[in-house]
């Protein structure tokens, strides 16, 4: 049963990584359900992660690469440091920074207090509505050309609040961006870029705790759950990509607060413990 749960959970941390709706927050639920009734735990998720991040590292592999050879010449004087890709790799750093610092300073509340279903249930309902007003309010005008240091550090604050299950990363940086004016498509860009050194950070340093320690689920079922993660993680990020350029957020807003509310009403009749 642990291995068909592996593959259940890798399927929905695949299916939910890129669309604003907090994977952490599905696999947290989903493991309520599933044979056994276990929570995944923060370092499965972690780890799992690791499949979705490398589908964005081959969506993007063209952007990621150029990316990192400009900033690398930047460093050596052969490309100007205000180029537009150098910039964008020293503000994908910068963005990076708050998620790094919180993510070890509160590691232990991210991986037992914050995990409760209540809290869950809380920020999927509240950030559904932030992101909802945000795709409303938002200009919608500006470009990842026009992204600042500073906006660069409210987006890097806005992913670390994802360390909460049911925030969600793509859900919080996408919320800020349109909050600051951004594009649909150029916050969901940048959010996406964003991620790949912290999501590779953290699940390569659960990787690495987990050697030797007892985990929910063991080394061939977590990474039967990451290859499958992988590979649905791609077709999402294409269909989402397409999505926003046409379409608003409102259906995940809606789903957000119908699942949180859900989720209230099973805690509350003592149906699931938080």
């Amino acid at each position: 049963m642990d291995f068909l749960n592996a593959v259940i959970l890798g399927f929905v941390q695949g299916l939910t990584e890129f669309l604003p709706i907090s994977s952490s927050a599905h696999l947290r639920i989903l493991g309520e359900f599933l044979p056994g009734a276990k929570d995944p735990g923060a370092a499965f998720t972690a780890i799992t992660q690791l499949g979705t991040e490398t589908a964005v590292l081959v969506f993007f592999w063209r952007d990621i690469t150029r990316i990192v050879s400009r900033w690398a010449k930047s460093l050596a004087g052969r490309v100007p440091r205000n180029d537009p890709d150098a910039r964008m790799g020293w503000l994908i750093i910068i963005g990076s920074l708050p998620i790094i610092v919180l993510g070890l300073l509160f590691q232990d509340a991210i991986e037992t207090t914050l995990r409760s279903l209540w809290i869950v249930a809380v920020m999927l309902i509240v950030f559904g509505v932030l992101l909802g007003i945000a795709d409303y309010v938002g200009a919608k005008r500006r470009r990842l050309k026009d992204l600042t240091v500073p906006h660069g550090v409210i987006f890097g604050f806005a992913q670390a609040l994802a360390l909460i299950p049911g925030v969600s990363r793509s859900g919080g940086t996408i919320t800020a961006g349109l909050f600051m004016g951004y594009e649909r498509r150029a916050a969901a860009r940048y959010s996406f870029l964003l991620a790949i050194p912290a999501v590779f950070g953290s699940g390569l340093y659960q990787v690495y705790k987990s050697i030797g320690e007892p985990s929910v689920y063991g080394p061939v079922e977590t990474l039967v759950a990451t290859v499958i993660a992988f590979v649905v993680g791609l077709v999402v990020i294409a269909f989402f990509m397409s999505y926003i350029s046409r379409r608003s957020f409102l259906p995940f807003v809606i789903y957000r607060i119908v699942l949180g509310v859900v989720l209230i009403v099973l805690l509350s009749a003592g149906l699931i413990a938080a």
